[in-house]
């Protein structure tokens, strides 16, 4: 799938098949996420890839705001240098770029959370100098999805030529 492909089409997945995601495609996601550029290239993040099933559970029941992690095949929980002063916006490119590599071999996600998961920390023995900043679920989506069929905004409401208010004229 082509970059601009996967961004046009790609959709929130809460509900996931019980299917396994081949290690090479896990390793992919993985790699997205490592190989995303970060501020002066300090990569103030850790991933912590989850896949045993009763570990799943436990993240889902800690997420409030995702327990469908409970039933994913997959799920990165992204940690953050405490210290970072780039940290939020570092491990969101990397989460976007895992989201769009899973995505493209046909692999759905969603992002749970944002900080405030230091329940999770004891669960996966991750240490006090980093935040939990996401959880992210992968797995395949449980039922067909539409690819594309967003609602947003009109683009000239969100973006604009040269100055605020401009219409932008691509």
């Amino acid at each position: 799938m082509e970059v601009f492909d996967a961004i046009q089409t790609m959709l929130a997945v809460r509900a996931y098949a019980d299917r396994p995601i081949p290690p090479d495609t896990v390793q992919r996601i993985v790699e997205a996420g490592w190989l995303t550029g970060s501020s002066m290239n300090l990569q103030p993040w850790h991933f912590v890839v989850v896949q045993e099933r009763e570990t799943l559970r436990k993240l889902g029941a800690l997420a409030r705001s995702g327990p469908y992690t409970a039933d994913a095949a997959l799920a990165i929980v992204v940690a953050i240098d405490k210290e970072s002063r780039f940290g939020v916006s570092d491990a969101s490119r990397a989460i976007q770029s895992m989201m769009l590599a899973a995505w493209a071999e046909g692999v759905g996600s969603n992002w749970v959370g944002f900080h405030g998961l230091d329940a999770v920390k004891p669960l996966l023995g991750i240490p006090d100098s980093f935040d939990v900043f996401a959880i992210i679920p992968f797995g395949y989506p449980a039922q067909p999805v539409g690819k594309g069929k967003k609602k947003r905004k009109a683009l000239g409401e969100v973006a604009s030529g040269e100055r605020f208010g401009t219409p932008f004229s691509g």
